[in-house]
């Protein structure tokens, strides 16, 4: 994979990450977050994010094994 096509997806990654955090951070603001739906919402946001981060940290692992 070229850098330029590296550089592309890990800055789609991160703008993706900036949309789920500012929603979270909305969705955590909001004045309904106490009840069931938005519990389950945030549960759900959680598992999300760590997969997301998993992703990330295999990218990060994959772009260090071409840099070599």
């Amino acid at each position: 994979m070229s850098s330029d096509r590296i550089k592309n997806a890990m800055d789609r990654i991160d703008r993706a990450l900036a949309r789920i955090e500012t929603q979270a951070a909305l969705a955590s603001h909001s004045t309904a977050a106490t009840d069931a739906g938005d519990a389950e919402l945030a549960e759900r946001y959680e598992a999300l994010r760590k997969r997301v981060s998993g992703s990330i940290s295999q990218l990060d692992d994959l772009i260090e094994g071409l840099k070599r």
